[in-house]
């Protein structure tokens, strides 16, 4: 990739351009004035063949267009239905935490003979200028329960897209809770439509690394963030969400040839005996959020010999589930004050990060990398000039056979693949090679393939406290979890980390994690190497014989 010059232009002034970094912004029903507006969710995340897709739509319009199709290696049309009815519902103002509560307006059976994946709805009707109005919803039907040799099964991370989600106000970050309507929610719904950019992206829409070219000096900006601002998307939209991670993988998957099934990690926590079919199990993009029970699923299928392969970044907080799947719980920062579960005498299912001891289960025993070791790295203050792809130290690994790539070289540097979260491991060097520490916690076995640098808090020598995004803010939390202060001392303790690529036995089966949100731009990229890595990862899982 050449990289500009200078950052993009998107006509925002300076005023602008801090508003689209640093103030809360967010879908919210009447947000579209005059013209009006429609909007759609529906009742579950996903769905068995023949089950019922309830649909609840709110519109200023008193009817619309139903097109539903299925996104894979091609759009596939599955369904159309013109001139439905609908209306415009009243939205609890804390609807972002306790669901809409909207009338349901339409359902529909899915068809015994329809496939497996992600099915985007687009609803349009007439704006009152007579100018089309439209809004994208998303459900994911889940293959059957049966023996599906040589297919893969890749889990959407619909933990993460529910904390990022921000149509109504408030998710896991920033919100309109607390006395002072100021607070980020620690519970929030799933009964809400996702905000724009979740479902659909056009192909210009920034990734989160920065891709411009930065001579010394150069304070980092935020594209992402000032290009959502500028064309009314989310201001998560390149956090979490269909459009950019998991459909990247799925599309790629199905246009290279391979059998691939699609769930959410809702049916890891409900019906994790949907794993029993498969050999691979794959995790994409940015997968921040899981419940204990997700782990117990993922844990018992690699140990029964199962392959587990995370493309995935930033392993970070457990969360909880209530009402039947519909609200996801996470205390997050707030956990050790606020969260009830520690009045309980059990803490083991607190909504704090994995790494915290009272918890007792930290992310590398799942994964072998956690997020307390890694996290930012090609944006803002963090490695904003940054290799941008993983330093590889074992070329001879398995995973690396036919790349053609050396000791030192770096792997998909030229689709950047590395960042803007990662997930990383204490290590120490040994004759030019890292190893785990000791007291890593890494499981038995584990190799480092790739190894590259990250950091916890945001470099400021030369930049304002209007320059930064989050500071040291995590930095000093991930200190106190870890030791119990958050002092300038035991800040220095994890300021630097790093993002690895690793491999290793678990049970009968095996684990390989390329701790990165971003392998998916590889992947979307058109990296060679990137995808030779991908293909020798799946074929190794599905294909006894490559073991």
């Amino acid at each position: 990739m050449a990289l500009p010059k200078t950052f993009p232009d998107y006509g925002l002034d300076a005023a602008q351009r801090h508003k689209a970094v640093r103030t809360h912004y967010y879908e919210y029903p009447g947000m579209d004035g005059e013209r009006g507006e429609i909007w759609c969710y529906s009742d579950r995340f996903s769905y068995a063949p023949g089950e019922t897709v309830i649909l609840f739509v709110s519109s200023t319009a008193p009817a619309y267009d139903l097109v539903v199709a299925r996104d894979g290696a091609t759009d596939t049309l599955a369904l159309t239905r013109q001139n439905l009815s609908s209306h415009w519902q009243e939205t609890p103002e804390h609807c972002s935490v306790d669901g809409c509560g909207w009338q349901d307006s339409f359902s529909f059976a899915i068809p015994e003979d329809w496939p497996s994946g992600a099915y985007r709805l687009t609803l349009t009707a007439e704006g009152r200028d007579g100018a089309p109005i439209r809004c994208h919803h998303l459900f994911i039907l889940r293959p059957p329960v049966a023996r599906r040799p040589g297919r893969i099964l890749q889990i959407a991370a619909t933990g993460t897209w529910t904390a990022y989600n921000t149509w109504g106000g408030s998710n896991h970050y920033e919100g309109i809770t607390g006395p002072d309507r100021n607070q980020y929610s620690v519970r929030v719904s799933t009964q809400r439509p996702w905000c724009r950019g979740f479902v659909t992206l056009p192909p210009e829409a920034p990734r989160v690394p920065l891709e411009v070219d930065m001579p010394p000096g150069t304070v980092p900006r935020y594209p992402h963030m000032e290009w959502a601002y500028a064309t009314g998307h989310s201001k998560k939209y390149a956090s979490a969400g269909w459009a950019s991670y998991d459909s990247h993988f799925f599309r790629w998957a199905e246009r290279a040839g391979y059998g691939v099934d699609l769930a959410t990690q809702h049916e890891l926590h409900f019906h994790p005996e949907l794993l029993e079919g498969y050999d691979c199990a794959v995790f994409v993009g940015h997968d921040e959020y899981w419940t204990w029970e997700m782990r117990d699923a993922v844990d018992h299928f690699v140990e029964r010999g199962g392959h587990a392969a995370r493309f995935a970044g930033n392993f970070m907080w457990q969360t909880r589930l209530e009402n039947e799947g519909t609200q996801q719980v996470c205390y997050k920062y707030r956990a050790r004050s606020e969260d009830p579960v520690y009045q309980t005498g059990d803490t083991s299912r607190a909504t704090n990060c994995w790494e915290a001891p009272e918890i007792g289960r930290p992310g590398s025993a799942t994964f072998g990398l956690n997020s307390s070791n890694g996290v930012y790295a090609g944006w803002g203050g963090c490695a904003p000039r940054g290799a941008r792809g993983f330093p590889i130290y074992r070329p001879e690994h398995w995973a690396f056979a036919g790349t053609g790539l050396f000791y030192g070289d770096l792997l998909g540097a030229d689709s950047h693949i590395y960042g803007y979260e990662v997930d990383g491991l204490d290590y120490e060097i040994r004759h030019g090679r890292p190893y785990p520490s000791p007291t890593s916690g890494a499981p038995q076995g584990l190799e480092i393939l790739a190894l590259g640098m990250a950091s916890q808090v945001e470099e400021a020598d030369f930049l304002s406290i209007e320059d930064q995004f989050f500071g040291d803010e995590d930095g000093r939390f991930i200190a106190e979890t870890l030791y119990g202060e958050a002092s300038d001392e035991n800040l220095e303790k994890v300021r630097y980390s790093n993002g690895m690529i690793v491999n290793f036995p678990k049970g009968k089966g095996e684990v390989f994690h390329a701790g990165t949100c971003e392998w998916v731009a590889g992947l979307l990229r058109c990296d060679a190497m990137v995808e030779k890595v991908t293909h020798n990862v799946l074929e190794r899982a599905i294909n006894p014989s490559r073991r």
